[in-house]
């Protein structure tokens, strides 16, 4: 399977915007991505923003690139959050821009970890971990795999819990969009 996006890439780019006022920091991140990855990336501008209710966490996210096989989006929350990573199939990584990022995992309860701005996590498939998001942590975060099989999870709060029809709608139509599109220039 062909990927688009490469995580020490990502990580060069991502480092570039963090620790950056929000504003800055996101207008930085995009032309970064868009400077490297062209028309790989979503051209709205503005940034269309969309609540992300997952395994307890709840922030905002703006999806820069989505298909069959990969996934980019900006994730944050200006109050900060808290919840269950959810167990996948695919490699998540999460490159911190701003604030702070605190996990732990079964296998070291006692241990926090901490990730700062220029920081970034790799959540393998099938391991977990509970996250806590500061206040006004941001985050890049790029998913490589089956990435429909991340839908149930992605979409469980808003269907199961908070009963929103629209973010579901509003989910659903962003990510169907921007994979038709990927599909149509031969990208799975």
């Amino acid at each position: 399977m062909s990927h688009v996006f490469e995580p020490d890439v990502l990580r060069e780019i991502s480092r570039e915007a963090a620790g950056l006022e929000f504003d800055p920091m996101t207008r930085t991140l995009i032309a970064g991505l868009r400077a490297r990855y062209g028309d790989h990336i979503a051209p709205e501008d503005p940034l269309k923003w969309v609540w992300s209710l997952a395994g307890g966490i709840t922030g905002l996210m703006t999806v820069l690139h989505a298909s069959l096989s990969e996934y980019l989006l900006l994730f944050g929350s200006p109050v900060g959050t808290e919840g269950f990573s959810g167990r996948y199939r695919i490699d998540i990584y999460d490159y911190v821009l701003a604030g702070e990022m605190w996990t732990y995992r079964e296998r070291a309860p006692g241990a926090r970890i901490v990730s700062r701005p220029g920081d970034d996590t790799l959540l393998a498939p099938g391991h977990v971990k509970g996250v806590r998001l500061q206040p006004e942590t941001w985050l890049l975060e790029y998913g490589r795999g089956a990435i429909p099989t991340c839908l149930p999870m992605a979409l469980g709060d808003s269907v199961f819990s908070a009963l929103d029809g629209t973010t579901i709608l509003r989910t659903v139509k962003v990510y169907g969009a921007m994979t038709l599109r990927s599909l149509l220039r031969g990208k799975l």
